[in-house]
Formats: structure tokens, C-alpha cells, sequence
């Protein structure tokens, strides 16, 4: 198993308390699309997936989002 995928069943186990930065470095391994706009918020996608997933950058950063962003690269995983 890998780091990525470590960190990713840490997050479907417990969604709260990550930063941006996983999120991140989670998107950049499975070539998902990094939008900042030089605002509050990031956003994730995929051009094989029409789910997009908007984040706030502010840490910790909610459950919800997490459990979002989880769908998305659950999306992509499974193609």
C-alpha cells in the first residue's frame, strides 16, 4: 500500500482535521485538475469525471469536504 493510499483510508476513517495540503498532494498523484483562483476556496476535478469539488482553504477543513473529495478520487480510481 502506498503513502497515498494510506492517507486516504486514514481520511475515509476519520474526515476531519486535514489541511489543503493533503488534499493536494492526493490530487497531484491521481492527476486530478488543482483550481486556485488566488481566493479562500480550491477546486478538484477530473476530465474523465463531470464531479467537481469546491474546498475553503481554511484549516481544518470540514468533514463534508473531505467525504467530497474522497467521492472524486474514488470516481477516478475506478475510471
Amino acid at each position: 500500500m502506498s503513502k497515498i493510499e494510506k492517507i486516504i483510508r486514514k481520511m475515509t476513517e476519520n474526515p476531519r482535521d486535514w489541511r489543503i495540503g493533503n488534499l493536494e498532494n492526493i490530487a497531484e498523484h491521481y492527476q486530478l485538475n488543482i483550481r486556485k483562483s488566488g481566493g479562500s476556496h480550491v477546486g478538484f476535478g477530473h476530465k474523465n469525471s463531470n464531479i467537481v469539488v469546491t474546498v475553503p482553504a481554511h484549516k481544518p477543513i470540514k468533514p463534508v469536504y473531505i467525504k467530497q473529495f474522497l467521492i472524486l478520487v474514488e470516481a477516478v480510481i475506478k475510471g
